[in-house]
């Protein structure tokens, strides 16, 4: 089969390469040189393949026309063409002249701007002309129902779609297919043009939403009058049922709510049963702390009741740390008056000036424990209770929480601990020596550290009968330790360190001869200077008074009645003071 190419020199055709111009049939724009629809050639010397490029584009501006027009128009290209061709560059010669036979006339048709590359020795043939019923005769394959559309050109051309069997409508109506609307009242087609859905307009979708209307394009239609009534009505009473039930709500939150913060609370009625309970109140505690500690132990039957009840009280305020015994299930009312009594306390007092033994003694039987329990504890844990680090370790301390547990009321309950109950004095006696400068008080007074700061207040809360004393004694005890004192030569001569030592607490302690045999670090009718270590617990006032002792020349006092306590300088007056006090008593 002979191959068609675009030209001398061109390469082979290919089935996508373009047929025609890029304005085929339907271009407006004439070819290269040449005027549309026919107009004369111009010429350009200067351009030597404006033959090949009129050839090729010479029918690129032409629309399609019958085919005996085609034909009257391509003879008259053609003979243009050769005297065109004759007058600008003589005639051409002829690629194919060795061949006999003449150049093929073109046949009528429209240049398709390829001219036929045909071997050598083989003699040109018309393509067109193996085709019977070509464009010479009467037949137009175009015209006929059955043809195949005409080429189009590059631009214009699209993919062929995908051959797909066409399937014949159905002309069946089918019930389950929803159908289209065509009535202009429901298509809209009556609607004005830019007119805005009203607010009362009926949403088919029901959302309500005009942009969606908006994006139907007044398409769909609403339903009838009715229909929206009806559907008002439904909208109605939900809504009505709404409100009663949202009313319902409030009320009934409303009361609950009136109930707590305004309604009576919870309270049991009279003075309770018989039944006692020790009820341990700490310190700190207030209000709903101390209601809470007495709603779990049985005692009131809610918190709310008992601070309302301590509020409406004038004294309600004044309920205090400590361990009471109460009743169960009494009145918030009655609680509180009974925890303002001071008969319904149950705690355990330390008196001030108390020795640790009696303590010991106090808290076995507190505790129902065997006599001793509480001081063998002492001993065998004393440096895990709590002393501060200036303690005195001294090997001749008798008990080194003398001093330490200090004089107040505890809460001591039933079936605690003893270690319990040590510790916490422990705590408050910290707590309380932590609030005063002992180290500093204790240069200041020529003393070597806080612990016989400590030693010189027991002594002083001992040997001072009352309260306002106190002062005085204190500097009798510093006189006594001064150097030099030539009075008692550095001595103290108490009688409390000798009841100290032998337990005992009594005004008759024997001859002074006697007194100084006794070989013991806490006799100082013996040894100069302090004891090994507190002989007592003191309490606020004592220790204030070893602090701040009164400025004055004593050594010596004697306590005459509780109202007077006679002070000396000197043993003499002491013992003149003394001889009156004695006779006096005797005359009585």
């Amino acid at each position: 089969m002979t191959e068609y190419g675009r030209g001398p020199g061109s390469e082979p055709w290919h089935p996508e390469d373009p047929l025609y111009g890029d304005q085929g049939w339907d271009g407006r724009q004439a070819a290269h040189g040449q005027g549309q629809y026919g107009d004369q050639q111009q010429s350009y010397p200067q351009d030597p393949y404006t033959q090949q490029y009129q050839n090729h584009q010479q029918y690129q501006g032409h629309q399609r026309q019958p085919y005996d027009q085609h034909q009257q128009y391509g003879q008259q290209q053609n003979h243009q063409h050769q005297q065109q061709n004759h007058q600008q560059y003589g005639t051409p010669q002829d690629p194919y002249a060795q061949h006999p036979g003449a150049q093929p006339q073109y046949d009528g048709g429209w240049d398709t701007g390829q001219q036929a590359a045909m071997p050598y020795g083989a003699e040109p043939q018309d393509p067109y002309a193996q085709h019977p019923g070509g464009y010479d005769t009467g037949q137009d394959y175009y015209g006929t129902p059955e043809a195949y559309p005409p080429p189009q050109p590059p631009g214009r051309r699209e993919a062929a779609p995908e051959q797909q069997p066409q399937q014949q409508a159905s002309t069946d109506w089918d019930p389950d297919q929803p159908q289209e609307e065509t009535h202009p009242f429901f298509t809209g087609a009556d609607d004005p043009a830019g007119r805005e859905p009203r607010d009362d307009d009926d949403d088919p979708d029901g959302d309500g939403s005009r942009s969606s209307r908006r994006d139907r394009g007044g398409n769909e239609r609403r339903g009838g009058k009715g229909k929206k009534k009806s559907r008002s009505g439904c909208a109605c009473l939900v809504v009505s049922v709404v409100l009663v039930g949202g009313l319902g709500g409030v009320g009934y939150v409303g009361y609950t709510f009136w109930q707590k913060q305004f309604g009576a609370p919870a309270d049991y009625a009279g003075s309770g049963s018989s039944e006692q309970v020790e009820v341990e109140i700490p310190e700190g505690a207030f209000g709903y702390d101390i209601a809470n500690i007495l709603r779990k132990r049985g005692v009131i039957k809610s918190s709310d009741a008992f601070v309302a009840a301590q509020n409406d009280n004038p004294k309600g305020k004044l309920i205090q740390a400590g361990v009471y015994l109460l009743n169960k299930e009494m009145s918030a009312a009655s609680a509180v008056t009974l925890m303002l009594d001071p008969k319904s306390q149950n705690a355990f007092v330390i008196p001030e000036g108390t020795r640790n033994a009696k303590v010991y003694e106090l808290i076995d039987a507190r505790l129902k424990l065997k006599k001793g329990t509480t001081a063998d504890i002492a001993k065998t844990k004393a440096e895990s209770l709590g002393l501060p680090d200036w303690a005195d370790d001294n090997p001749d301390v008798k008990d080194p929480l003398e001093g330490f547990l200090y004089p107040a009321a505890y809460p001591v309950a039933k079936g605690s601990k003893p270690e319990d109950a040590l510790k916490r004095m422990v705590a408050r006696a910290n707590k309380e020596y932590g609030k005063l400068d002992l180290e500093g008080s204790a240069k200041k007074l020529g003393l070597e550290s806080p612990w016989e700061l400590i030693t010189v207040a027991s002594l002083v809360q001992v040997e001072g009968k009352y309260k306002h004393d106190f002062d005085k004694v204190a500097r009798v005890v510093y006189n006594r330790l001064k150097p030099g004192n030539m009075e008692t030569v550095g001595r103290l001569e108490f009688d409390s360190t000798v009841n100290y030592i032998k337990g005992q607490s009594t005004l008759d302690i024997g001859a002074v001869d006697d007194l100084r045999k006794i070989d013991d670090p806490y006799n100082t009718y013996k040894i100069i200077g302090l004891p090994s270590g507190p002989i007592s617990n003191p309490g606020a006032d004592a220790l204030h008074s070893a602090m701040n002792p009164t400025p004055g020349p004593w050594y010596y006092f004697v306590s005459i009645n509780e109202d007077k306590t006679v002070f000396a300088e000197t043993n003499e007056e002491h013992e003149k003071n003394r001889r009156e006090y004695e006779d006096g008593k005797a005359g009585q």
